[in-house]
C-alpha cells in the first residue's frame, strides 16, 4: 500500500494524480516528466516573445525570478496576458511603462504551485534581458528562465517551493549543463539592474531540496 498522503489535495492540485482504486487519503506521487523540450504538467501557453537559440548554445543556466502584476497583486492573469502580448496596458495606471514590451519565460509559477509553460526549454525565452554570466553576456541564449509569482518583499508559498523544488530537478535530469551551481537570480546576472526574485527568496531552502 502506498504511503498515507495526509496533504493529498496539495498532490493533487500541484500535478499529482490520485492512483487508481486506491482510497482517497492514498496517493502515489509522480515525478515530473519533459517530453519534447516540454514540462508535461505544465499548463501549455505559446508566448510569441520567444526565437532560435544560437546553434552552438549550451543549456547550462537557470534564472529565477519574481512578478506580480499589478505589482503586489496576485492570480490577476495580467503576467500571462503580457507574456502573450495581450495586456491592455490603459487599464492600471502601473502598466504605462509595459507598453510595448515583449518579454516571456520558459515557466511562471502560481502562488498555489501551478506551472504555465510559455516556451519550449529548447528555445529561447526573452526573459533575462540585458545580462552577463561569467563572463558571456546574453544569458538568454543559454538559459532556462522561471519566474515566481511574487515581489522582493513578500514571502513566496510552500506550493511554490515545492512546483520550484520538482521542475528544477527534472530540468538538471534532462540537460546535463544545468545543476546547482549553475543557478542564479536574475539580480546575479543583472546587478544594478534587476532586485529579483529578491531577499524574500529562501536560496538555502531551495538549494537543499535539490
Amino acid at each position: 500500500m502506498p504511503k498515507l498522503q495526509t496533504n493529498c489535495e496539495n498532490y493533487c492540485r500541484l500535478g499529482y494524480g490520485l492512483s487508481a482504486g486506491l482510497p482517497r487519503n492514498y496517493c502515489v506521487p509522480m515525478v515530473m516528466q519533459i517530453e519534447q523540450h516540454r514540462l508535461i504538467e505544465a499548463l501549455q501557453v505559446n508566448s510569441p516573445n520567444q526565437s532560435e537559440r544560437p546553434s552552438t548554445a549550451i543549456i547550462n543556466l537557470l534564472v529565477i525570478h519574481n512578478i506580480s502584476l499589478p505589482p503586489g497583486e496576485f492570480g490577476t492573469g495580467y503576467v500571462r496576458q503580457l507574456f502573450c502580448n495581450e495586456l491592455d496596458c490603459s487599464i492600471h495606471p502601473d502598466f504605462a511603462g509595459l507598453t510595448g514590451l515583449k518579454v516571456s519565460s520558459h515557466l511562471l509559477i502560481e502562488r498555489n504551485g501551478g506551472l504555465i509553460q510559455f516556451v519550449a526549454f529548447d528555445q529561447k525565452a526573452w526573459h533575462a534581458g540585458i545580462s552577463e554570466f561569467c563572463g558571456i553576456k546574453d544569458c538568454n541564449d543559454f538559459s532556462i528562465g522561471i519566474e515566481l509569482e511574487g515581489t522582493d518583499s513578500e514571502t513566496f508559498t510552500d506550493e511554490q517551493y515545492k512546483s520550484l523544488k520538482d521542475s528544477t530537478r527534472v530540468l538538471i535530469k534532462h540537460y546535463p549543463g544545468l545543476h546547482a551551481g549553475r543557478i542564479v537570480g536574475h539580480s546575479d546576472i543583472a546587478p544594478g539592474r534587476k532586485t529579483d526574485p529578491g531577499p524574500c527568496f529562501d536560496w538555502q531552502r531551495y538549494l537543499d531540496a535539490l
